[in-house]
């Protein structure tokens, strides 16, 4: 497995990596499986099984100095975004990320504020 492909979450990898980046500091397994717990339920082991994976992926930091073990994400939650859109226009749109926008823009109600965004981002590479 490449170094690259070690970087990419599975699904429960996105799901952890989402409870610390809103954690937005060092926490524990069992901080992290409680947060968890709400959205579905698992076992303690699993959680911290997978989040030893998940250090070993490098897509974790995990600080070992105490007897409580605490972990932070490796990747910035824009990293991960980056890396999973490339995976998206490359895997499913053949390269095509003007048909990956168009599709998304037509299945999303967008609000007043983020066309006003999108127009402005647009706005600006044309004039690129």
């Amino acid at each position: 497995m490449s170094e690259k492909e070690k970087k990419k979450p599975t699904e429960t990898e996105l799901e952890i990596l989402q409870v610390l980046w809103q954690a937005g500091r060092p926490i524990s397994v069992r901080e992290v499986h409680e947060r968890l717990q709400s959205k579905r339920s698992t076992g303690y082991t699993t959680t911290l099984k997978l989040m030893q994976i998940m250090a070993e992926k490098g897509l974790v930091w995990r600080d070992t100095s105490r007897r409580t073990h605490l972990y932070r994400p490796a990747l910035s939650r824009e990293e991960v975004q980056d890396s999973l859109l490339e995976r998206l226009t490359n895997g499913i749109f053949s390269g095509a990320s003007g048909r990956l926008v168009m599709q998304l823009l037509g299945q999303q109600k967008l609000h007043k504020e983020e066309l006003h965004q999108i127009q402005e981002l647009l706005n600006r590479m044309e004039e690129e």
